[in-house]
């Protein structure tokens, strides 16, 4: 039986509470930082003129865009498309923690993030019409972006390491491989007692 100490998580409860302990925390960052841009950093009235700010300078700077797009200004047009990808990729990640017989720590705090990440943008869909982006880089050109952005592109990464390096199918051979070269069959190795 695994541990609690190598990276798996021990139950499904488990599994569930990290992710959505992620997803919380990417919403919460999410909606604070958006209503501080929004106070501070939103364009005029009449002027249409954002305010930029530095951040860190020669890195990123603050620039506050209203994207009616995907991540990243992609898309544009199909906000409540995003809302329904959204909605699939929560229910996916649920499923999946629920359903999968070992699952990593890492893996499931990745899925908390896009999950988190989708749900902070979805909330400005639904109740602004598009999403406010406010991190742009200076030392790069790429899009606007915001920290429900950082946690979908961060978590996928994360999920998927997560997933290739502690992957319950190689965790299982692993224990398979183990077991045949001492002789026995994985059964064979679990000790004895009834």
């Amino acid at each position: 039986m695994r541990s609690k100490s190598d990276g798996y998580t021990p139950s499904r409860r488990g599994r569930l509470l990290a992710a959505g302990l992620a997803a919380l925390l990417f919403v919460v960052l999410d909606r604070v930082t958006k209503l501080l841009v929004q106070a501070h950093l939103s364009p005029r009235p009449f002027s249409g003129d954002s305010f930029e700010a530095p951040l860190i300078p020669g890195i990123v700077r603050l620039y506050y865009v209203e994207n009616r797009g995907a991540a990243f200004s992609l898309g544009e047009g199909s906000g409540w498309l995003f809302v329904l990808v959204a909605l699939f990729v929560t229910v996916a990640a649920v499923v999946y923690l629920r359903r999968a017989p070992l699952v990593s720590r890492i893996e499931a705090i990745g899925l908390g993030m896009v999950v988190g990440g989708g749900i902070g943008n979805a909330i400005d869909r639904i109740c602004f019409g598009y999403v406010v982006d406010f991190l742009a880089t200076e030392f790069i050109d790429f899009p606007v972006f915001n920290v429900a952005d950082i946690g979908i592109t961060c978590g996928v990464v994360i999920a998927f390491l997560g997933f290739m390096f502690l992957s319950p199918a190689n965790a299982l051979e692993g224990d398979d491989a183990g077991a045949k070269a001492a002789g026995g069959s994985k059964d064979d190795n679990r000790g004895g007692g009834l």
